[in-house]
């Protein structure tokens, strides 16, 4: 695997940012790893960090440029700090960042399909939001999306996370029922026609395992094509690391450069 880290201009933040890459290459004597590459257009995920971390944390905390490496699968990972992938009522716009700007970005730097069975997002508690919030804004865009230990109920969010939730959302009324709210977005998507497949997970130790149970029982009810996995973990590393490993098998790669 070739492991890229971008620094750029972004024109909607007006600053620079960046994001890690990593990108399959053909390679037989990097000791420990199967890669895969065959000089076409990559399958990509999207992986999406928490509240507290950037676009280095899957690298440190992970082994994902190891569990990718024979799948044929780019992944690329960005950077934006405590906006819960939003357009801030007071900050920066990263939701038009994340879904608009970064893919036309990282298309141009790399040799990354735009095609939507090639492209998946997924991501961890921050991320687990911004994961399925992507991908039920934008379905005719995202194959499959998962969320790891995922913040998906805002009234949870306002009361258990550090931040400013009214600079970000504004009043928790104004945030329900809005493309903010991804209890909306599954109502939404479930009568448009066309779904991504959905995977969430949460340990069952987790402060934030009754807003998944939430969650899942919702999608249910609305019949999106939802798989679901509960185990024993709590909100940390030691789950997630294990975990992604579980989403990369789960994603639809039948058909990937392998």
């Amino acid at each position: 695997m070739a492991l890229i880290q971008c620094e750029y201009y972004s024109d909607v933040l007006g600053l620079s940012t960046s994001m890690t890459v990593i990108l399959p290459q053909t390679a037989h004597t990097q000791i420990g790893m199967k890669t895969t590459a065959n000089g076409e257009k990559h399958k990509t995920l999207l992986l999406l960090h928490g509240l507290s971390d950037d676009h280095t944390i899957w690298l440190r905390r992970t082994s994902i440029e190891r569990y990718a490496s024979a799948l044929g699968l780019a992944v690329v990972m960005p950077a934006v700090h405590r906006s819960f992938y939003s357009d801030m009522i007071s900050g920066y716009n990263y939701w038009t960042f994340i879904s608009e700007e970064l893919p036309a970005l990282a298309r141009s730097f790399f040799p990354l399909s735009d095609r939507r069975e090639d492209n998946f997002v997924a991501g961890l508690s921050m991320g687990g939001y911004g994961a399925f919030k992507l991908a039920l804004s934008y379905p005719e865009r995202y194959q499959a999306a998962a969320s790891l230990s995922g913040a998906l109920y805002l009234p949870s969010v306002r009361h258990h996370f550090p931040i400013d939730f009214e600079k970000i959302f504004g009043t928790l009324e104004q945030a329900e029922n809005s493309p903010n709210d991804l209890f909306k977005l599954a109502a939404d998507t479930a009568s448009g026609g066309v779904s991504p497949q959905l995977y969430q997970c949460c340990g069952t130790e987790d402060f934030l395992y009754e807003d998944n149970v939430k969650f899942r029982e919702y999608a249910k009810e609305l019949k999106l094509p939802l798989t679901y996995e509960e185990e024993p973990g709590d909100h940390d590393w030691g789950y997630w690391d294990h975990k992604i490993q579980r989403v990369l098998q789960w994603l639809p790669l039948q058909s990937a450069n392998v």
